[in-house]
């Protein structure tokens, strides 16, 4: 099992990076979490991450932190839950906004992930009551959770007018503050993207 890469980072595309390690690469599957975090391309990047075999295919996850990849690990040990639908979680849900929704059984939360409707949603909320004490995940404040939702929704806006997903993450990381709406934050981000390309041209 491949628990974590170390290596060059060689290539972006979308939510897929190639990472060189000793001559050797490696194309992972990544959360938004580690896209975020990316260096730029040719700099050193560790994942933690999960390798699953198949019969067609070795697949590689990859993820910021120990604790997203243990989540991811909770996840596709769920019946009916496969690793696109388990990484779209963790991409889309903050640990401790999950615990909030797993203790209230709240699936307002769930159903706007993309794949999960209310059935599935309150399925998950029931398998995970017992595995996520396991991973010892704190429940965040309801206004944290406000503040992380419109983030993703200001980065899936930027997505939909043409950026790559790496850059969009970087730039509405760049500017988001708990003050500003969704709107507020997508025209931000497009004032400093301007700014970047008229100094850089």
């Amino acid at each position: 099992m491949i628990g974590r890469i170390k290596g060059q980072l060689v290539e972006v595309v979308d939510q897929r990076v190639l990472i060189d390690v000793g001559g050797v690469g490696y194309e992972v599957d990544i959360s938004t979490g580690a896209l975020a975090a990316l260096p730029s391309v040719g700099v050193e990047v560790t994942l933690y991450t999960h390798a699953q075999v198949r019969e067609d295919a070795q697949l590689l996850f990859g993820f910021q932190s120990k604790s997203e990849r243990d989540l991811f690990r909770v996840l596709i040990r769920i019946n009916g839950v496969g690793p696109k639908l388990a990484l779209s979680v963790i991409s889309s849900v903050d640990m401790g906004e999950l615990a909030n929704s797993v203790a209230q059984n709240d699936v307002s939360l769930l159903v706007k992930v993309p794949g999960i409707g209310r059935k599935t949603a309150a399925r998950l909320l029931l398998d995970l009551k017992d595995r996520l004490a396991d991973l010892a995940i704190e429940p965040v404040a309801a206004r944290n959770h406000a503040d992380r939702t419109v983030a993703i929704e200001a980065r899936r806006a930027l997505v939909s007018l043409g950026y790559k997903p790496a850059d969009a993450a970087r730039v509405v990381d760049s500017v988001h503050t708990d003050t500003l709406s969704t709107e507020e934050i997508v025209r931000a981000a497009l004032q400093r993207i301007a700014r970047q390309t008229e100094t850089s041209a």
